[in-house]
């Protein structure tokens, strides 16, 4: 009964300390796409994020490109290949309120572009970008914390 009364104080602090361990961790997913005012079909793999593109982005049509992810600790730093010479660098920072990471988009060794935004779990962001060289259409990604 003693080791009981001993072991069970233990525990409950191991499981605590686990639970906060897993809170400074952060997933961030990131899809690079192409959109376009060409008439034609949105790639079904962004099917689900179509009307959030349609609203931010107001083109016609969507491609897929590539895709990455990085696990990140809070606060912490890493890459995601987005593949077509892309990359973030993200970085976590402190934040009492969702995910607020800091991004560098880079095409190559070139900045694209440079910014700050919250994450909610599971609720998309849009990055609007450069234009691919081709008309109209431009590069845009798609971040998503978990």
């Amino acid at each position: 009964m003693k080791t009981i009364r001993l072991l069970l104080p233990l525990l409950i602090f191991c499981g605590l300390l686990t639970s906060v361990h897993a809170a400074d961790q952060a997933s961030v997913q990131a899809i690079l796409i192409t959109a376009s005012n060409d008439p034609g079909r949105t790639d079904p793999r962004l099917a689900r994020y179509e009307p959030t593109l349609r609203r931010i982005l107001r083109f016609e049509s969507y491609r897929f490109v590539g895709q990455g992810s990085a696990n990140l600790a809070s606060p912490g730093s890493g890459t995601i290949n987005l593949g077509n010479g892309q990359q973030l660098d993200v970085t976590a920072e402190d934040s009492s309120r969702g995910l607020r990471l800091r991004v560098v988009w880079k095409q190559g060794r070139r900045t694209l572009m440079e910014t700050g935004l919250s994450l909610n779990p599971g609720v998309p962001a849009v990055l609007g970008g450069p234009g691919t060289g081709k008309g109209d259409e431009v590069y845009a990604v798609i971040l998503i914390g978990r």
